[in-house]
């Protein structure tokens, strides 16, 4: 294994593993941190971990956790990979996982570079863009657990970190790896070996890859892994994408735990036409519904059902007020998982999850060991197969894919195009 992967969540590690797999690598995706080696075949591993919003020092250990594992295989160079569009609060998590992997790597500078133009996100100046907006004012203000109301990642990054922050601005960028690479060696000399480096275009990625060449510890978004794999592997070893792919034939089912615009506007597409169950915060709280319930919709359904709680960002936030944030967070996270474990047991074979913190819950209620990568169904949002099962999945970002994504989903899922 030549490239040692550390995500924060599981959606976001697919989209990175997806990302690597495109350029040419043989990738691996591992639920959590493996109990054995990998298999010798794997070039990039990438572990992904449910590390985004759970206390700090629990992220800091299950990343080590990781970056030791990695590291017995043989890994060459390591990217702790995060959201792009960097969510986490002002306590934490991304600045003291950075911190804890530059000390275990003996790493004297690292970049911070979250961009992901394909999917919208872009770094100019510093600042985080969703398109052509701030962060700040892309609906991530209103996210239930990370609300980023701040689209200078150098100030966010500030607040978490003990070192100074950098910056690489764009106009140096644009001038191609060796003067990033001065740029970088110029911010650690002046106390700032946390680089915030700006991308506005896939070149720019591709060339902050080269400047990185040498560097032991990279983060960002899966956007920056376009320029890592020419940096590991000759042209001769570097795989052609796996067209090998067939799906699955078999009842479909979709799950959506996310409140991002996006994944409203697709829960309200597929209601128009699709049986759609929704469950409330409310009703999860005072056990009015039960997995059960959910799961049983789903599979008495005539087609395929929609399982959701998609709700306002007014709603979302009441009943955070009532309950508490991390209560209703957990409580849903633990229906969802079981809701989905429910539907595998009644023959479920296409699984299709919206949001980060969902999906996650469902890959590990499912108990998914590894996860090989298929074709990307959206930026971002590959299709996984389980290697432990018959039972294929599409883990995505809540912000992620049209609005029609849930029809594309399912049908390549089933191995159509």
């Amino acid at each position: 294994m030549k490239l040692g992967c550390i995500g924060d969540d599981f959606t976001g590690s697919s989209d990175l593993a997806n990302m690597l797999a495109k350029e040419g690598m043989r990738v691996t995706q591992f639920t959590g941190v493996p109990d054995g080696p990998a298999p010798d075949s794997v070039d990039a591993g990438v572990v992904a971990l449910k590390s985004r919003t759970i206390p700090v020092e629990q992220a800091v250990r299950l990343s080590l956790e990781a970056l030791e594992w990695l590291q017995a295989q043989g890994c060459t160079q390591f990217f702790f990979k995060y959201c792009s569009t960097f969510d986490s609060t002002k306590e934490g998590n991304i600045g003291p996982v950075i911190d804890a992997l530059m000390e275990r790597l003996g790493a004297s500078s690292v970049i911070v570079c979250p961009a992901f133009p394909a999917a919208g996100r872009s770094v100019y100046q510093g600042h985080l863009f969703v398109n052509d907006t701030l962060l700040s004012e892309s609906g991530m203000e209103h996210h239930p657990l990370t609300p980023m109301t701040d689209p200078d990642i150098r100030r966010w990054l500030a607040h978490q970190t003990g070192h100074g922050v950098g910056h690489v601005p764009a106009t140096v960028v644009f001038e191609g790896p060796e003067a990033i690479a001065k740029a970088i060696t110029a911010e650690t000399t002046a106390g700032r070996p946390i680089i915030v480096v700006d991308a506005i275009r896939d070149a720019d990625l591709r060339q902050i890859g080269a400047a990185v060449k040498e560097l032991p510890l990279i983060t960002g978004g899966s956007g920056i892994a376009l320029g890592l794999p020419a940096n590991l592997m000759s042209r001769t070893e570097l795989a052609a994408p796996d067209t090998n792919w067939t799906g699955l034939q078999g009842p479909g089912a979709i799950i959506a735990g996310s409140a991002s615009r996006m994944t409203r506007a697709q829960v309200a597409r597929w209601s128009e036409n699709h049986p759609s169950y929704e469950i409330t915060a409310e009703q999860v709280m005072e056990q009015q519904i039960t997995p059960e319930d959910a799961a049983r919709f789903a599979l008495d359904a005539q087609s395929t059902a929609l399982i959701y709680s998609s709700a306002d960002p007014e709603t979302v936030k009441a009943a955070q007020e009532r309950f508490g944030r991390e209560a209703v967070a957990g409580k849903l996270e633990e229906f969802f998982a079981e809701t989905a474990r429910q539907l595998v047991a009644g023959g479920v074979k296409r699984l299709v999850t919206a949001g980060g913190e969902t999906s996650g819950a469902v890959v590990e209620g499912l108990k998914i060991k590894a996860l090989r990568i298929g074709p990307e169904i959206a930026p971002g949002v590959p299709a996984v197969a389980d290697q432990g099962r018959d039972l294929v999945l599409a883990l995505k970002s809540g912000n992620f894919g049209d609005e029609d994504f849930f029809e594309k989903a399912l049908a390549v899922l089933e191995g159509k195009s």
